[in-house]
């Protein structure tokens, strides 16, 4: 009979993470705006790399095209 004690303890605290995990879930707007903030973060990261792989290419032809111009 003194595991109950134990048991119940155990219960209690497994019942108290399932309802904290469970209203976190259904706390959809801080997460959706977590999900933006990293997909613009993906988008900024992808844009630094492209103008830091490409930079000098688009810097030589527009420099062309300006020459070109009368």
């Amino acid at each position: 009979m003194s595991h109950y004690p134990k048991r119940s303890i155990m219960l209690k605290a497994f019942s108290r993470l399932q309802a904290r995990v469970n209203s976190l879930r259904t706390e959809e707007e801080g997460a959706t705006a977590v999900e933006y903030g990293l997909i613009v973060a993906l988008i900024a990261a992808v844009i630094v790399g492209v103008v830091a792989l490409l930079g000098q290419d688009i810097l030589g032809a527009f420099t062309t095209v300006e020459q070109q111009i009368p």
